[in-house]
């Protein structure tokens, strides 16, 4: 019977390495450990452990400490999984490298890598952007990086927006924050896109075929009812006040049963304050507001799981998953990934998932 995920019945776990475009399988032989993690900040990144002693030049001694092959800022690509499932789930370059010498294990060697956004936190700046939409700073961003920015957000024109001793990275996230927008990178291409426009495919997993573990909850406690932005129109000398309800999150329920929903039935009204923002105009303030309550809205349903090696969950993606009873049967949004290998337990995937609501 063929697996539901796509996967053929036997296959090769150990991963497959490349470094600067060419597969090394020496690398891959060697491989003891591998974890790829990302999430919805961006900025993925890579720590992989190599065997680092056998046979060179005909005697034993360290592989791969002449630099010839892992050095600093070569290009790494890793590809993990088999047929459907198979994919790339790192591309990058090498930042680090660590010797580990140990009284009961051969020399080992661990590299660490981070893809493109690294160029992005490297060094902070100080600039101002006036009469600039969040679209116009992250293209601007983009082109000083040298990147293709790729980017499909709304939100206002601002007056002056200033990046403050801030990396380009921590600066566009903050960005991202206040348009209800997620930033990552693909290859040479820097993405900005609104949440509820992103998604990095479609797929469905159900509980013991191709889902081994799974813990999810439902949790009212971090839920409100409303949430509330105040600024000021300098323009206008008047005060800004603008307020985000369940309709901020309604296009993403599907019918189910939002958690604001839940606490106004369960509780009563619970409003929250945002106040770490000033905006200046009522466009803006509407989008801060509308842009938390989302943030909150989406925590209400909250699961991590274990999973066959597959490299379509990655962060964006649309996890539809199944026997679990009907309250939390549905489609999920995939939060954060955890690509792994070790010789004891093969390869795997472990993800963090989430979504606004709870079946009927």
């Amino acid at each position: 019977m063929p697996d539901p995920t796509g996967a053929p019945a036997l296959f090769a776990a150990r991963p497959k390495l490349f470094v600067a475009g060419q597969e090394e399988q020496l690398l891959a032989d060697a491989l003891v450990e591998l974890l790829v993690e990302e999430d919805t900040d961006g900025l993925c990144h890579c720590e992989a452990t190599f065997s680092n002693w056998g046979p060179r030049g005909g005697a034993a001694g360290y592989l791969f400490f002449d630099r010839q092959l892992l050095d600093f800022g070569k290009a790494l690509r890793i590809e993990l999984g088999a047929g459907a499932t198979a994919g790339t789930v790192f591309d990058g370059k090498l930042t680090a490298i660590e010797g580990r010498f140990g009284s009961t294990r051969p020399p080992e060697v661990l590299i660490l890598a981070e893809d493109r956004l690294q160029d992005l936190r490297m060094i902070r700046h100080t600039q101002t952007y006036e009469q600039a939409s969040d679209e116009d700073v992250a293209r601007q961003i983009a082109s000083r990086q040298g990147l293709t920015a790729v980017v499909d957000v709304s939100g206002p024109t601002h007056r002056v927006v200033a990046q403050l001793n801030q990396s380009d990275l921590a600066f566009l996230r903050e960005r991202a924050r206040a348009v209800d927008a997620e930033v990552w990178v693909e290859g040479s291409e820097l993405h900005m896109q609104q949440r509820a426009r992103r998604s990095a495919g479609q797929l469905t997993l159900a509980f013991g075929a191709g889902l081994h573990d799974f813990d999810v909850a439902a949790d009212l406690a971090g839920q409100v009812t409303a949430c509330d932005v105040t600024g000021w129109d300098v323009a206008s000398k008047q005060a800004i006040t603008e307020s985000a309800t369940a309709s901020a999150i309604g296009g993403e329920l599907q019918g189910d049963t939002g958690g604001g929903s839940l606490l106004q039935s369960a509780f009563g009204d619970r409003k929250q304050q945002v106040v770490h923002h000033v905006p200046l105009t009522s466009q803006e303030a509407r989008g801060l507001a509308e842009a938390h309550y989302r943030r909150v809205a989406r925590r209400f349903v909250t699961g991590t799981g274990v999973a066959d090696a597959d490299a379509r969950l990655r962060v964006g993606a649309h996890l539809t998953l199944s026997g679990l009873g009907a309250l939390f049967d549905g489609e999920y949004a995939v939060t954060r990934t955890r690509h792994s290998f070790d010789a004891s337990s093969g390869a795997r995937t472990q993800f963090a998932v989430e979504r606004p609501g709870i079946g009927s």
